[in-house]
């Protein structure tokens, strides 16, 4: 299976690097393209243009490290930032738009009130995604 262009949403945390290596690995292959977004989620208090600077700060830090990553693997990847209400929907309308043909989801091991954990968005992306999802989780510590 051949994919030419792969969305990785990426948060900052321990699973980005390798998503990004996986996608530029893959998009190697066959020429494609990696888009690698990082997503602000914007509180429903706040305008949705809001100035978020400490947040705004921390995606271009995880961007440009998402970069570094990519040129490990001596591979370029377009890097974007959005800022949203709701980060499933999001990188669902993101998917859309770049015609992705795989969104590459990495996650760690989450564990809330003891038990395992997907959170909100993998489930999202999961049932709403336009194309296949592959999804990387770290394994257990």
């Amino acid at each position: 299976m051949k994919f030419y262009r792969l969305l990785v949403p990426v948060s900052g945390d321990g699973a980005d690097k390798e998503v990004i290596e996986l996608a530029c690995k893959m998009a190697k292959e066959v020429k494609g393209k990696v888009f690698v977004v990082y997503v602000i989620q914007v509180k429903r208090s706040l305008p949705l243009d809001a100035e978020l600077v400490s947040e705004t700060q921390k995606a271009e830090e995880v961007l440009s490290r998402a970069e570094e990553y990519a040129e490990e693997q001596d591979y370029e990847v377009e890097t974007d930032l959005l800022q949203t209400r709701e980060i499933g929907p999001a990188i669902i309308d993101e998917a859309m738009e770049r015609s992705a043909d795989l969104i590459l989801l990495g996650m760690g091991y989450r564990k809330r009130f003891g038990q395992f954990e997907l959170g909100e968005t993998v489930p999202y992306v999961l049932k709403y995604a336009p194309c296949r999802v592959l999804l990387l989780r770290l394994p257990l510590l």
